[in-house]
C-alpha cells in the first residue's frame, strides 16, 4: 500500500512522547534505511497498516463503527478476539482463567451484544469455574472458542441501521474470516509460537497456517486456514463464599462467650478458604472458503468454519464448612455440638477475626472435562441486474455444542475441630487460616459427599436472507430485504438423587484410607496454609465405580437446568441511503425501518410434590424499529455524525424457563423460578460524534451517546424460611435441608429501566512528522465514560436502589504505542476498566448483604516486539498481562463497607514465535 507522506507538523502529547522513549533504544539504533522524511512516498506495513485500514473502514461507514484489521495474512493483532476488541473505545472484557471470554460495550453486558460470523448470527458458549459464572447458558458470546488467527477483520457496530438485524442494545460485532479473492494468486503463511505461563511454569505450542490460490483467470478461488494451540494455566487465590449474618447459621452457640458475633448486624465469611485451579485446554480451528465469479455481475462464496476447544480443570479447596450450614436433617449432623465463638474482632459490623470450637473442616477435589464444538456453513450469492439493481442472498447454519460430561467433586470432612481461627485483618485477600489440625495429615477424614453434575448446552441457528440494492438516482439508493431465522437453545444438567449418599470403604467405615488421599498446594502464591490434603478423586472413583450411572450413582435431570427456548424470528426492512448537499455542506446517511416478529416457545421442568412435570409456554411479540444515521462533511477531513434508533434485545435465556425449582448444594439452598412472559429489553438510542482525520492514518474524535432503556430484566432475590414458600416439605427429603432452613428465592421480572449516557474520546496518530527513526512511532489512545441509572426492585416489586447496570465500568481507557520499522517493530498496550457491579441489589437478608457485589477494576499491560529477518521470515516475542493483574470480586453493604468475596491470580504469559510468508 503506497500513501503520500504529508509531513504535517502536528503537536505530540506528553504521554505519547514519554512512552515513545521507552521503545527507542535498540529498535531505533538498528533499524537501518533511508530517512523516511526524505521520501515522497512510504510503504505502510505491519501494525500501522492495520490501523490505517481500520480508520478507512470507520470513515466510510454511515453509523458509528470501529474496526480491527489483520495487519497481514493470518496475523491478527492479538492472540484472543476479546482481547483485541478491548482496544476499541467503549469495549471492556471479562476473563476466564486469565483469557478474554466476554465483552461489554458502552456499559451493556454480553447478553446485549450480538455476534455475526461472515454476516450470520452465531452463539458459542463454554464451561467455566463457578466463580467465573459457570457454564454459559445465556446469550453472551464466548470469544475464547476461537483462535484469532482464523479471522481477518472485526467490526463493532455501535449504532443501529435497518439493514442490520435486531437483538442488540450495546453493539453488533461482525467477525470475518479470510477469503481467496482477498489475495493476489497463490498465498501461503505459517507461524509457530512457544507459550510460557510464569505462574503455572508450563510451556505450550501455538501454530497457524493459511494457504490460498485463485484459478481460471481469477474467477475461482479456494482458501484453507488452520490454527491449533494448547494452554496450561494456574489460577490461585482466596474465597469467602459471601458473608452471612449470625442468626442465618443455626450452628452458633447461644451461650458463646463472644455473643456479639450472633447479632443480626454482624457478618462472617461463609466458608473462608484458599483455592487452586489448574486449567488445560486444546483448541483447533479450521476455515475453508470457495469463491466463484463467473462474470463481473455474479459472485458466489461458500464459507465453512469449524472450531473445537477441549478443556480440563482441577480445583482443590479446604474450608470451614460450618459457617455456611443451617440446622440439618442429615443423620451425621443431627444433635452435633453447636459451634462456639471463643474470641473475635468486629470491624464495621463484620467479624474479621474469630476463634472457634466445634468447627467442621471440609476438603474438596473437583475435576471437570468439557468441550465446545462449533460448526458453521454459509452460502452467499449476489447478481447485478444492469448497473443499478443487485440481488443478494444468504443461506446458512451454525451449531454450537457444549458438553461437560465429567463434573465430579469428592468431599471429605473432619467434624467438631477445636481451635479453628481465621484472620482478615492484615490483607483481606490473603487471610490467615488456622484449621486447628495439620491440614496435610491424611488420617481421620470421613467421606461426606460425591457430586456428579454432567451438563450440556446447544445453540443452533438456521438463517435465510434475501436483499435487494436499487440505485434509484445518483444521490439515492433503496435497500430492502427479508430475513428468516430459527434459533434453538437446549440445556441439560444431571445430578444424583442425593449427593450425601456415599458408600463405605472395606471394613464398613467412611473414613477415607490414607492411600486414597493426595497432597494439594499453592504453587504461584503464598497462602496460609499453602498445602493441604484432598481426596484422591481417581482412586475413589475407581473404588466405587461412580461413573456407572447405576444404584446410588445414577444421575437424573436436574429440574432448573433442563430447559429449552425456541425462537422463530421473521423480519423485513426498507432503508434509503442518500447523499446530498445543503448549500456547500455535503450530507450522507441512511433512514429506514425494520419490522420483526418473534415467536417464542419456552420449555422447562416444574417442581411439584409428586415430582417434576414438563411445562411449555408460547408467546409472540412484534417490534417496529426505525433508525436514522446522518454524516455531515463539514470539511474533507472533518465529519459530524448523528444517529438515532429504536432497538430491542430479547430476554436472557435463563429467565424464560417456566416453573420453580428447589435446589440444595452443600450450604447453598435456593428456590428459583423463571418468567416466560418477560418483555424484551427495549431502548431508544441517540449518538452524536465528531471526527477529524487530520493526517494520513490519523484521527481525533469524540462521541456522545444516550440510551433511554424503557424496560429492563432484573432477578429479584430474598431469603426466607422454606416453610414460607408454599412448597411441600417432601421435596427436601434426602437433601440434608429442613423446612426451617433459610432459602434464597430468585425470580426475573421486568423493571422500569433507566437512562444510560456517556462519552468516547479517540486519538490515533503515526508520528511521521518526527525526524529520523522517531517517525516510525505512533500512538492510539481512547477513553470512555459511561453512567446509568437503573431502577432496581426488591422481591415485593418495590424500588430499593437506583444505580448503574451490572457489568458497567464508569471509566475505561486504552493506550497503545507502536513502532513500525523495516527491521524492528513493537507495541505496548495498557487497557484499563474501573470497578463494576456484578449483582445488584444484594439479597435482602441472610447469606448476602444488602447492597451489591462488584469487581475491582484492572489495568492490563501487554507488549510485543518483532524482528524481520527477510520479506518471508519474522521472529516475535509477546508478553500478556505483564503486571499480573488479579480478578478481585467483593461485596459491599452500607453497614460493613467492602468485604472480600473471591480473589485469584493467573500470572504472566510469554510467547516466542516465528512466522514464514510466501
Amino acid at each position: 500500500m503506497q500513501v503520500q507522506n504529508t509531513k504535517k507538523k502536528t503537536p505530540v502529547t506528553l504521554l505519547a512522547l514519554s512512552i515513545g522513549l521507552a521503545l527507542s533504544g535498540t529498535a531505533l539504533a538498528q533499524d537501518a534505511g533511508t530517512n523516511p522524511t526524505d521520501l515522497d512516498t512510504v510503504t505502510v506495513t505491519g501494525y500501522r497498516a492495520s490501523v490505517e485500514k481500520a480508520l478507512d473502514i470507520k470513515r466510510g461507514e454511515a453509523g458509528v463503527v470501529d474496526a480491527i484489521v489483520a495487519e497481514d495474512i493470518g496475523k491478527f493483532p492479538d492472540l484472543n478476539l476479546a482481547e483485541s476488541l478491548q482496544r476499541i473505545p467503549g469495549v471492556v472484557i471479562t476473563r476466564e482463567a486469565g483469557e478474554g471470554r466476554n465483552i461489554s460495550v458502552r456499559g451493556l453486558g454480553p447478553d446485549f451484544t450480538r455476534v455475526r460470523i461472515n454476516g450470520m448470527e452465531a452463539l458459542t458458549t463454554v464451561g467455566a469455574g463457578d466463580q467465573s459464572g459457570g457454564t454459559n447458558r445465556g446469550r453472551g458470546f464466548d470469544f475464547n472458542v476461537f483462535a484469532s488467527d482464523l479471522f481477518s477483520q472485526l467490526l463493532v457496530r455501535k449504532t443501529a441501521s435497518a439493514d442490520v438485524e435486531e437483538g442488540s442494545l450495546g453493539a453488533t460485532v461482525d467477525l470475518r474470516t479470510a477469503r481467496p479473492f482477498d489475495y493476489d494468486g497463490f498465498t501461503f503463511a505459517a507461524s509457530g509460537q512457544a507459550g510460557y505461563n510464569a505462574m503455572a511454569e508450563k510451556a505450550d505450542p501455538r501454530m497457524a497456517a493459511l494457504i490460498s490460490n485463485t484459478f481460471a483467470d481469477g474467477t475461482f478461488g479456494a482458501l484453507l486456514s488452520v490454527a491449533y494451540s494448547e494452554r496450561q494455566a494456574l489460577e490461585e487465590g482466596s474465597n469467602t463464599g459471601r458473608w452471612a449474618n449470625g442468626p442465618s447459621n443455626g450452628n452458633f452457640n447461644a451461650a458463646s462467650p463472644f455473643a456479639a458475633a450472633r447479632s443480626a448486624n454482624v457478618y462472617h465469611p461463609r466458608f473462608p478458604r484458599y483455592v487452586q485451579m489448574e486449567h488445560e485446554q486444546k483448541r483447533l480451528g479450521v476455515t475453508g472458503t470457495l469463491q466463484w465469479k463467473p462474470s463481473d455481475a455474479t459472485e458466489f462464496s461458500l464459507d465453512a468454519l469449524y472450531s473445537k476447544i477441549d478443556a480440563t480443570r482441577d480445583e482443590h479447596y479446604i474450608e470451614a464448612i460450618s459457617f455456611s450450614r443451617g440446622t440439618s436433617t442429615t443423620p451425621r449432623l443431627v444433635g452435633k455440638p453447636a459451634m462456639v465463638v471463643k474470641n473475635g474482632v468486629i470491624e464495621n459490623n463484620a467479624l474479621v477475626y474469630g476463634e472457634f470450637d466445634n468447627v467442621d473442616i471440609r476438603s474438596e477435589n473437583r475435576h471437570d472435562e468439557w468441550s465446545t464444538e462449533f460448526k458453521q456453513l454459509s452460502l452467499n450469492g449476489q447478481h447485478r441486474f444492469g448497473d443499478d439493481f443487485t440481488l443478494s442472498g444468504k443461506l446458512g447454519i451454525s451449531r454450537s455444542k457444549h458438553e461437560n460430561p465429567v463434573q465430579t467433586t469428592i468431599i471429605m470432612d473432619k467434624y467438631d475441630v477445636d481451635n479453628y481461627s481465621y484472620d482478615y485483618r492484615g490483607n483481606s485477600r490473603f487471610p490467615t487460616l488456622n484449621y486447628g489440625i495439620d491440614p496435610t495429615n491424611p488420617a481421620g477424614w470421613e467421606l461426606a459427599e460425591i457430586r456428579l453434575r454432567p451438563q450440556y448446552v446447544d445453540n443452533d441457528f438456521d438463517t435465510g436472507q434475501l436483499d435487494f440494492n436499487w440505485n434509484i438516482s445518483p444521490g439515492f439508493r433503496l435497500k430492502g430485504g427479508v430475513l428468516a431465522k430459527d434459533y434453538t437453545f437446549k440445556t441439560t444438567e444431571l445430578r444424583r438423587a442425593s449427593e450425601l449418599a456415599v458408600p463405605t470403604f472395606p471394613g464398613g467405615t467412611r473414613i477415607v484410607p490414607v492411600d486414597m488421599t493426595e497432597q494439594a498446594g499453592l504453587k504461584g502464591i503464598n497462602g496460609s496454609p499453602s498445602n493441604w490434603v484432598v481426596p484422591d478423586l481417581n482412586a475413589i472413583a475407581d473404588q466405587f465405580d461412580i461413573y456407572s450411572n447405576s444404584g446410588i450413582f445414577a444421575v437424573a435431570p436436574r429440574a432448573n437446568n433442563v430447559r429449552s427456548v425456541e425462537e422463530k424470528d421473521r423480519g423485513a426492512y426498507l432503508m434509503g441511503e442518500f447523499s446530498t448537499e445543503i448549500g456547500a455542506l455535503p450530507l450522507s446517511g441512511n433512514v429506514g425501518v425494520r419490522y420483526v416478529r418473534t415467536k417464542q416457545s419456552s420449555t422447562g421442568l416444574s417442581t411439584l410434590a409428586t415430582g417434576t412435570v414438563s411445562t411449555t409456554e408460547n408467546r409472540t411479540y412484534n417490534d417496529t424499529l426505525p433508525s436514522f444515521n446522518l454524516v455531515a462533511e463539514v470539511s474533507p477531513d472533518f465529519l459530524i455524525r448523528l444517529g438515532a434508533a429504536k432497538v430491542m434485545s430479547r430476554p436472557g435465556l435463563g429467565s424464560l424457563t417456566p416453573g420453580a425449582t428447589v435446589a440444595v448444594a452443600g450450604g447453598a439452598r435456593t428456590i428459583s423460578s423463571g418468567n416466560p412472559d418477560l418483555e424484551p429489553i427495549r431502548a431508544t438510542n441517540v449518538d452524536l460524534g465528531f471526527e477529524w482525520y487530520f493526517s494520513e492514518g490519523a484521527m481525533a474524535g469524540i462521541g456522545l451517546f444516550y440510551k433511554d432503556i424503557e424496560s429492563f430484566v432484573q432477578t429479584t432475590r430474598e431469603v426466607r424460611p422454606y416453610s414460607d414458600s408454599g412448597l411441600p416439605a417432601s421435596l427436601l427429603i434426602g437433601t440434608g435441608a429442613s423446612p426451617t432452613d433459610d432459602f434464597t428465592y430468585s425470580r426475573p421480572v421486568n423493571t422500569p429501566g433507566g437512562e444510560l449516557h456517556g462519552v468516547e474520546a479517540n486519538y490515533t496518530q503515526p508520528f511521521t512528522f518526527l525526524p529520523g527513526k522517531w517517525s516510525n512511532l505512533g500512538v492510539q489512545l481512547n477513553y470512555t465514560w459511561v453512567e446509568s441509572q437503573i431502577q432496581y426492585l426488591n422481591a415485593a416489586g418495590q424500588p430499593v436502589m437506583k444505580t448503574d447496570l451490572t457489568g458497567l465500568s464508569k471509566s475505561s481507557w486504552n493506550a497503545t504505542l507502536f513502532y513500525e520499522g523495516k527491521v524492528f517493530s513493537g507495541r505496548v498496550s495498557a487497557t484499563n476498566r474501573d470497578d463494576y457491579l456484578t449483582q445488584a441489589p444484594g439479597t435482602e437478608t441472610g447469606f448476602n448483604l444488602d447492597g451489591y457485589h462488584g469487581m475491582t477494576g484492572t489495568t492490563v499491560i501487554d507488549a510485543s516486539i518483532r524482528y524481520t529477518i527477510s520479506d518471508q521470515l519474522e521472529l516475535s516475542l509477546e508478553g500478556i498481562n505483564l503486571t499480573n493483574e488479579a480478578s478481585d470480586e467483593w461485596v459491599y453493604s452500607p453497614a460493613t463497607g467492602q468485604l472480600p468475596l473471591q480473589y485469584t491470580e493467573t500470572g504472566r504469559q510469554f510467547l516466542l514465535g516465528v512466522r514464514y510468508k510466501f
